[in-house]
């Protein structure tokens, strides 16, 4: 067993770690020791996640204690003298409410006031009660959509929104100064802890209910018939009573995914992005002749949606379908209530469809991109504040923002928004695929696709950091036979404009990810991955859409375009 390994191994079964997790690890093989040993589980930009169990690469006790202990100090430096509030919440996932817990009674034991959720909640809502109840910080216990053996624990700041510069590398110096066990304060003082929920429930609903804006429509389409699924997770407890305070009469839970269960039994992964978690809630569909599908997944932050197309048949839409139904909706509600008057901005990753940015554009309002990461729209959101209107926000991976009461993606209130524009769409006599339709008729028909390639290990990494070098270095001067003319470089924030030979500079957070632009609207973004031995390719094409029955065509067109240009780019 390397040397590493065998003292870490030594220091837990010698220092003060209780005799259950010590006579566990003398069970271990030395394989198991070394993959539970040989790093520490990293508390990232975000936080935590990893798998669970014994171990210093592992999500357990003693790694949720550290990372709450780190979490503390920092704030105790940051607001000196201040009475520090915290709030906590946790997903449906094994050991979550043990996690949580351990964060409160950490916290606790700090002298902070602590708020803790009596049960599951889903991520967006503990953002909003973080707002409400003027915390500096809150934690919630969810590993999102992983595999049921992963558990995460991600850190929040004083505007609900995940923590971003300076605060996450301070975070992270605090957690990695922790040297012993015994530094942690895992005695909690009850008397500092309140145990929170239906009137932050109550509250946060409200507040949802308060974006409506198609009301009429809603009353007249009240018996829209909506299938839910909450995949196992939290959107349980608050979805289904948003879509009832929403005015709809007709939601149909996916039963055998309703009860809150970390085993995830019904799926795989439960991920509203695979086809294989919506089987269900499509069957159940089919079954009663849905108008709209809706799955959340487990901390309810990201939503997927399956709707009808013109021959009837049920189909998925992608995360930039919806958000680009979503946001085009809003704007256009903005727009007829008579509020655009040029201070309005939507924001969206610089990796989510340019449909969104071509909508935002021809109705007066400003688009805003950022780097991928939903902490980086939040950061931006309140950069703007006071100066700018909020209207929307989302990314391609299936997460977006109404409003702004929240600063996380927030799946409660895109269901509730979803479904109003189902209403209103039917109320029209038309399907969301029909709007979907005209929209891609009004602004141009887009096409995205992410390849994502995993790469282990160290000759992995060297293979993606060589990609990267290789395209930084030569990059292409066409892509399917259509000149690049424009290059941008997120590590170098330098934009090459090829057509006259001129760079500017990026106003944006440095980041490996490069972007070619061609002169036929193709857009095409490389980024490894922070945090997977991965590196991903999201492909953007287009076309016009002079007709709507030509979209089967046109879609097919593009299809086949990119699987042109990732053959010529040698990504498979």
């Amino acid at each position: 067993m390397d040397a590493t390994v065998e003292q870490k191994v030594n220091t837990w079964l010698s220092g003060n770690y209780d005799e259950e997790t010590k006579a566990a690890i003398r069970q271990m093989s030395p394989e198991e020791l070394t993959d539970a040993f040989y790093r520490d589980l990293e508390f990232g930009t975000g936080g935590l996640r990893g798998i669970m169990g014994i171990g210093s690469n592992r999500m357990n006790k003693y790694t949720v204690g550290a990372a709450t202990q780190g979490l503390a100090n920092y704030l105790k430096k940051v607001f000196p003298g201040e009475q520090i509030k915290v709030a906590i919440a946790h997903d449906s996932r094994n050991n979550s409410r043990q996690f949580a817990q351990i964060v409160a009674d950490v916290f606790s034991a700090n002298g902070f006031k602590v708020y803790f959720f009596e049960s599951l909640r889903p991520t967006p809502e503990l953002s909003f009660a973080i707002r409400h109840l003027g915390c500096h910080s809150g934690v919630v216990l969810t590993a999102s959509h992983n595999p049921k053996e992963y558990n995460g624990y991600k850190a929040y700041w004083t505007d609900g929104a995940q923590v971003v510069p300076p605060h996450d590398k301070n975070i992270i110096a605090e957690v990695n100064a922790i040297r012993s066990v015994d530094e942690i304060l895992f005695s909690g003082k009850p008397e500092n802890i309140q145990l929170i929920g239906a009137e932050i429930d109550q509250v946060y609903l409200e507040k949802i209910v308060q974006l409506s804006i198609s009301k009429e429509a809603i009353q007249r389409q009240r018996d829209l018939k909506i299938v839910y699924s909450p995949l196992h997770g939290t959107g349980i407890a608050l979805v289904p009573k948003v879509l009832e305070k929403m005015g709809f009469t007709h939601v149909y839970v996916v039963e055998e995914q309703a009860t809150p269960d970390g085993n995830f039994p019904t799926v795989i992964y439960p991920n509203p992005e695979e086809k294989e978690a919506m089987n269900l809630a499509l069957a159940k569909a089919k079954q009663i002749d849905a108008d709209i599908v809706m799955a959340t997944d487990p901390d309810a932050d990201r939503v997927g949606i399956g709707v009808k197309n013109h021959k009837g048949e049920w189909v998925l839409l992608n995360g930039n379908q919806t958000g680009s139904l979503l946001i085009g909706y809003l704007i256009e509600a903005w727009k007829n209530a008579g509020k655009i008057d040029g201070r309005q901005m939507v924001i969206k990753t610089i990796v989510t469809s340019e449909l969104i940015d071509r909508i935002a554009q021809a109705n007066g309002v400003k688009c805003y991109n950022t780097l991928t990461g939903f902490k980086y729209i939040a950061q931006l959101i309140r950069e703007k504040e006071g100066k700018e209107e909020f209207i929307a926000g989302g990314e391609e991976s299936y997460g977006y923002l109404i409003g702004d009461f929240v600063r996380d993606k927030d799946a409660v209130a895109s269901c509730a928004i979803l479904a109003e524009l189902c209403a209103y769409a039917k109320d029209k006599g038309m399907t969301l695929f029909d709007m979907l339709l005209d929209l891609y008729q009004r602004y141009g028909c887009f096409y995205e696709e992410l390849l994502s390639l995993t790469k282990k290990g160290k000759a992995g990494a060297e293979e993606i950091k060589a990609m990267m070098e290789r395209w930084r270095s030569h990059p292409p001067t066409t892509i399917d036979s259509s000149p690049v003319v424009r290059i941008l470089d997120y590590l170098t924030l330098k934009e090459y404009d090829l057509t006259n030979g001129t760079t500017k500079d990026l106003a944006i957070e440095k980041s490996d990810v490069l972007q070619f632009y061609t002169a036929d609207g193709t857009k095409i973004s490389a980024r490894p991955s922070g945090t997977e031995p991965k590196i991903k390719f999201y492909f953007s094409v287009q076309a016009p859409l002079k007709d709507k029955a030509a979209f089967e065509t046109v879609e097919q067109q593009l299809r086949d375009k990119i699987a042109r240009i990732i053959e010529e780019m040698q990504l498979k």
